[in-house]
């Protein structure tokens, strides 16, 4: 009797039932978008973190930021030998130069013993983060070396101090990284697969073999067997690696042996990064503090250090959801919520003559609150089935659409050399071409969880219990005399 009659009544206010389970729909349907999104740019800053420090960092090691002026870097120098002069007076240059970050200090590569020494550490490895620049171009005859002896149209005027116009020239750059061969466990190509050819093995000490990044390599137009200039040198491509994330290139374009990185570069025995593995994932935080004592001049940091770090419009992603997304969500479930009291108490006003006649053959006031709540309920769930499909349609939309955001290191992150290592100073100029050689683009999925549908169903019964309630609370307090005195 109970089910025909709740049956009868939702069907006799359908109007009202749609708008309740309206309401509620679009509230569950956002609430599950936005979580889905926030865990999707959750998995994103994971991927981007594991193709830069690898699946088994747990902690980084780097050098603290120098002060202005110190660590001003290698310089380009152009002398007799750095160019050729053509018939017409044009001087041709190019010259590579193998840099570290100039505004972040290097660690004695000592520091890697140190660390390894650490209570609480599996695992400890070395790496010198480098930026290989290639300056090349042409320099026109100036105009008082002409044979006439006449200023030319590129001489300054007269009288006055100053260089001269025209020639071209182009910079390209790529970053480079100097590791351990010996030791493949822990760092950045830890979460790296290889695509052709092999990694760097402890006999590559002291040679001139490369590693490359897929992507770099397939933009270069270089495969296992061909030769890289790196620092003036030529150097043979013994492997090409990917990111085990498909989403994200690896650490660096260039990998070489770390020796031959430090003689190249002319930094000495450095290192500017020690990756770190921790023995166990409860230790970290103390393995970090016991690194800091350790270390007080170097600068320590966790992945969720780290995930600080990554900028762009991944950062912006997460913002956006966070904040906006959050508080979106939270007004408009509130507003169905309100909507369900408000439609559920007017419902309940207008059947006064009804419920006052079932208190008068005999409804108790908590079989009259039942039968209120049962309708708003039914009503909650409704409203819970029909959010669910439209959440999961959206999401199954955004995951086939799947757009992509970008992650790059934060701007001190380049500026500094950051935990990478790597950086170029001051901004612009070089330091624009390694943040777009740095920028990863990543496809954003938002994955449903278990936890989500099973949120989605509780704020849909919770929103017909919280209108039942205060429907029931009406229709509980109608007094049946007056109820039937209405009637006539």
């Amino acid at each position: 009797m109970y089910i025909t009659y709740l049956r009868r009544e939702l069907a006799g206010r359908k109007k009202q039932t749609i708008i309740v389970a309206a309401g509620l729909a679009i509230a569950i349907a956002l609430v599950m978008i936005v979580n889905s999104l926030a865990a999707g740019v959750s998995d994103a800053q994971a991927k981007a973190l594991e193709s830069v420090y690898g699946v088994g960092t747990d902690l980084t090691v780097t050098g603290a930021a120098a002060e202005p002026g110190e660590g001003r870097g290698q310089m380009f120098e152009f002398d007799e030998e750095g160019g050729s002069t053509t018939e017409d007076g044009t001087t041709e240059l190019a010259q590579s130069r193998l840099m570290t970050a100039p505004m972040r200090s290097t660690l004695d590569a000592a520091t890697v013993d140190t660390v390894a020494g650490v209570d609480g550490v599996a695992a400890a490895s070395g790496a010198l983060s480098l930026t290989n620049t290639t300056f090349s171009g042409e320099l026109p005859q100036r105009p008082t070396d002409s044979e006439s002896g006449e200023a030319g149209p590129g001489a300054p005027p007269s009288g006055e101090e100053g260089g001269f116009g025209g020639g071209s020239f182009d910079v390209d750059a790529f970053s480079v990284l100097g590791i351990d061969p010996a030791v493949s466990e822990v760092g950045p190509l830890s979460a790296a697969s290889v695509d052709d050819g092999r990694v760097l093995e402890t006999a590559d000490a002291g040679t001139n073999v490369a590693v490359l990044d897929a992507s770099y390599a397939a933009s270069a137009g270089l495969a296992v067997g061909d030769t890289i200039d790196v620092g003036g040198a030529s150097f043979e491509v013994v492997g090409i690696v990917a990111s085990t994330s498909s989403d994200a290139d690896t650490a660096a374009n260039v990998y070489i042996p770390l020796d031959v990185a430090q003689e190249l570069s002319g930094a000495g025995d450095v290192v500017s990064t020690v990756y770190v593995q921790a023995a166990s994932s409860d230790t970290i935080a103390t393995v970090q503090t016991a690194l800091q004592d350790e270390l007080p001049d170097a600068t320590v940091s966790s992945q969720s250090d780290l995930a600080a770090t990554v900028s762009g419009s991944l950062s912006s992603a997460s913002s956006l959801i966070t904040n906006l997304g959050t508080w979106l969500s939270i007004i408009v479930l509130v507003v169905a919520l309100a909507l369900a009291v408000l439609f559920t108490i007017s419902g309940v006003s207008r059947r006064t003559r009804e419920f006052g006649t079932l208190k008068a053959i005999g409804w108790s006031n908590s079989r009259v609150v039942g039968q209120v709540a049962g309708e708003s309920v039914v009503q909650g769930l409704i409203g819970g089935a029909v959010g669910l499909v439209i959440g999961l349609v959206s999401i199954a939309v955004i995951n086939l659409v799947g757009p992509t955001i970008s992650s790059a290191p934060a701007a001190d992150t380049l500026t500094q050399g950051g935990p990478g290592g790597g950086g170029m100073p001051g901004g612009g100029g070089f330091a624009d071409m390694l943040a777009s050689q740095t920028t990863t683009e990543i496809v954003l999925n938002a994955p449903v969880t278990g936890w989500v549908i099973a949120a989605a169903i509780g704020l849909a019964v919770l929103g017909g219990l919280v209108a039942g309630a205060f429907g029931g609370w009406r229709a509980a307090r109608l007094s049946p005399a007056e109820a039937l005195r209405s009637v006539g």
